[in-house]
């Protein structure tokens, strides 16, 4: 069954965890890169994991519009369907699509406060409850951790985990620990760190901070032409 062929692919299986679910309720994650090397595309490889063991996503961006994300799952998911039927790979497609919801903000106007009021509309009228939410865009650093810490509470109120990505300028230099500077002051507010690194034409993802897993950070790239991961060859 197709489904299953996905899920037994799942991307965190290629970083060597043994666990579906590698952060807990009210746990962050976060992935860091330059501009346009694939941190929404991890991310959304993690989000399609979940949706297709029928877990429910709130992707939250605060750059692009609905359609745009939209496209980057539509595009990822046909990719890891791969040669299958394109009967079959719809039929799958439609079936997990109500287990994700996309919500825009501007990042100049996101507050937590209206986050949890948007969330209270959904969840009280039966529309959506989320087990896993995205935050796309928010700019992770020391002058944010009220907003971080608040979003920490809400995440355990309501039982989520959070994934982030982390935009890295090509300038900074990282510290001795291998974290930006600007963001090494709140990363104890994370529980796993990844990070996508550009060697010549590879992108390799390093883990950072975290649960140790068993495939060397070394081994794992994400494919340039699809974006999704695989092991080095």
């Amino acid at each position: 069954m197709i489904k299953q062929e996905l899920i037994l692919r799942n991307p965190l299986r290629h970083l060597g965890f043994e666990r579906e679910e590698i952060l807990p309720a009210g746990g962050f994650g976060a992935v860091l890169a330059n501009a346009g090397v694939g941190k929404t595309a991890l991310l959304v490889q993690l989000a399609l994991n979940s949706m297709l063991r029928n877990h429910n996503v709130l992707h939250i961006s605060l750059n692009d519009p609905v359609n745009k994300v939209t496209l980057w799952y539509r595009e990822l998911f046909k990719h890891l369907a791969g040669p299958h039927e394109s009967r079959e790979v719809k039929q799958l497609w439609d079936s997990i699509l109500p287990h994700r919801f996309i919500m825009t903000f501007r990042e100049e106007s996101f507050t937590v406060p209206k986050l949890e009021e948007r969330l209270n509309d959904l969840t009280v009228q039966g529309i959506f409850k989320p087990e896993m939410m995205i935050i796309d865009g928010l700019h992770c650093d020391s002058p944010q951790r009220a907003l971080l810490e608040s979003l920490k509470g809400l995440a355990e109120k309501i039982g989520v985990s959070v994934w982030f990505t982390v935009h890295v300028h090509g300038y900074e230099k990282p510290g001795a620990d291998g974290l930006p500077l600007t963001f090494a002051p709140i990363a104890l507010l994370f529980d796993l760190l990844l990070e996508l690194q550009t060697m010549q034409t590879n992108v390799h993802i390093k883990i950072l901070q975290g649960a140790a897993a068993t495939v060397p950070a070394e081994d794992l790239l994400l494919d340039p032409s699809t974006m999704l991961i695989k092991e080095k060859p």
